[in-house]
């Protein structure tokens, strides 16, 4: 991807489930920004995601076991072995991937470790995200505020890193946590973290797998307020610091 601070090597993410009617055009939309390459992981797809998905040009990864935190961590891995950034989208639509210069810019000029586009931060279409969202992100943001120093306004999945930092991390969290957790993880550290406001658009087709309905939101919410609580301990008890992070990515490069 060719950037104001030279070219560098960048993956997209996308977990999916069930995506068929928009994955194609999402992915195009990702490739007309430049980036190297577009990794979809089919999180155990009923319909036809993955075909979709090849068709517009994205590699497909699969994780028959569902669990967002899982997909997440197999794209991950299967990202191609020159990867220096990776960076993160929702499969649905709703993110800009216009945004994905100004979120891996900041990474890859090194102003910061992590970068994350904000959707409370930029313009959001009527509707783009539930008050049970809007509340998570804000309440999450305040505990990382008393707990790490580190505001934080939204748990966006639009977020950018160097591949080699975010094996560094330890993360774990298999389920809709693992947001939560890296967003943790990085500011226990101390690492560079920066928001940068993203616009956010209404999902594009299909149906929400979280904010579309008041069970599964609850179900998140209390995973978010569970997984904090746990994470928080954790960290508490075998904390990281910037040194420990970059040597254990030097170790892993």
């Amino acid at each position: 991807m060719q950037l104001p601070s030279g070219a560098v090597t960048v993956s997209v993410v996308v977990p999916c489930l069930n995506e068929a009617e928009v994955i194609g055009p999402v992915v195009s939309e990702i490739l007309r920004q430049g980036v190297d390459e577009v990794v979809v992981v089919d999180n155990g797809s009923t319909d036809r995601t993955a075909e979709a998905a090849r068709a517009a040009g994205a590699r497909v990864v699969a994780e028959p076991v569902r669990g967002y935190g899982r997909a997440c961590a197999a794209g991950v891995a299967g990202v191609r072995s020159d990867c220096d950034i990776v960076a993160f989208l929702d499969g649905d639509g709703s993110d800009v991937p216009a945004f994905l210069a100004a979120v891996v810019g900041e990474v890859a000029s090194s102003r910061a470790d992590f970068a994350m586009g904000s959707r409370l931060k930029g313009q959001r279409e009527p509707g783009s995200m539930t008050p049970q969202q809007l509340v998570a992100g804000r309440l999450a943001g305040l505990l990382m505020k008393a707990a790490y120093g580190v505001a934080f306004s939204d748990m966006s999945p639009f977020r950018a890193m160097r591949l080699r930092d975010l094996r560094a991390l330890g993360m774990a969290e298999t389920t809709y946590g693992w947001n939560l957790e890296m967003q943790m993880r990085v500011a226990a550290a101390g690492l560079r973290v920066v928001e940068l406001p993203v616009d956010h658009r209404c999902r594009r087709g299909g149906v929400s797998k979280v904010s579309g309905n008041v069970r599964a939101g609850l179900a998140a919410a209390w995973k978010i307020s569970t997984t904090f609580l746990r994470l928080w301990w954790q960290l508490k008890s075998h904390p990281r610091s910037p040194h420990d992070v970059a040597g254990a990515a030097m170790g892993k490069s």
